[in-house]
């Protein structure tokens, strides 16, 4: 990672989305009997490619990694980095933070559908929770995966025609 290009002291203000990065995932096949995510999981580059698989929890009968895994593990590693970089930042070692994220899917009382719920531990032997607590903080509002569960994310769908 980049501290020059990702990094609190250099704040963004323009008045539009400034894409720093982007990438693409399709998933085909699996099956359809379900409404659950399955099948092949492939990226553009071809850095990711998996089977995507029902949790056992579910119904599922073959182990593997499924969306709330995925998400669960993009969740952690992001908000793993965002405190890493305050901590560089605060001249703290950030070597032995964790970060372990729980993504439960479940229904949604409000109407009836599914709904997604993220919690996050951070770990850091040696460090008080007192002086972690505003790096957890600023992490909280640095991290895009923590804004996108508080706040959500613009997002579009559309068909391919």
């Amino acid at each position: 990672m980049n501290d020059q290009i990702l990094s609190t002291d250099h704040d963004y203000d323009g008045a539009e989305f400034k894409p720093l990065y982007s990438t693409r995932v399709a998933v085909t096949g699996g099956s359809s009997l379900h409404g659950r995510a399955s099948g092949q999981a492939r990226s553009a580059d071809g850095a990711l490619s998996l089977e995507l698989r029902m949790p056992e929890e579910l119904g599922g009968d073959n182990p593997g990694p499924n969306p709330e895994q995925l998400f669960a593990a993009g969740y952690a590693a992001c908000f793993h980095g965002a405190l890493s970089l305050l901590a560089r930042r605060h001249l703290l070692d950030p070597a032995a933070i964790s970060v372990e994220a729980t993504v439960a899917f479940g229904r949604d009382p409000a109407d009836g559908g599914y709904q997604l719920r993220a919690d996050l531990i951070v770990n850091w032997p040696g460090v008080a929770a007192a002086a972690a607590a505003p790096l957890l903080e600023q992490a909280t509002a640095l991290c895009p995966y923590a804004k996108m569960a508080r706040q959500g994310i613009p997002a579009t769908i559309s068909f391919a025609s």
